[in-house]
């Protein structure tokens, strides 16, 4: 199994708001539901991008070994 994230979606009198239970920072605002789940798929793109982006930054010119993880759940 791979790693499955809870997305939260609740009206608003906006609209929508919604985010990403276990990977704080990733949220979104939108008119209708179809329009949030797009947003917040962006929105977890974008806040991954920007913690990688900050620990390249945190990191750089250190000696320190890089390896990717796959997560099993169950």
């Amino acid at each position: 199994m791979q790693l499955k994230l809870t997305k939260v979606f609740q009206a608003v009198p906006e609209g929508y708001i919604g985010f990403v239970e276990e990977l704080p920072g990733a949220n979104t605002q939108a008119d209708t539901l179809e329009e949030a789940r797009e947003s917040l798929e962006e929105a977890i793109e974008l806040v991954l991008e920007a913690n990688r982006i900050l620990v390249e930054e945190q990191l750089k010119g250190q000696d320190v070994i890089r390896e990717p993880i796959f997560l099993s759940l169950g």
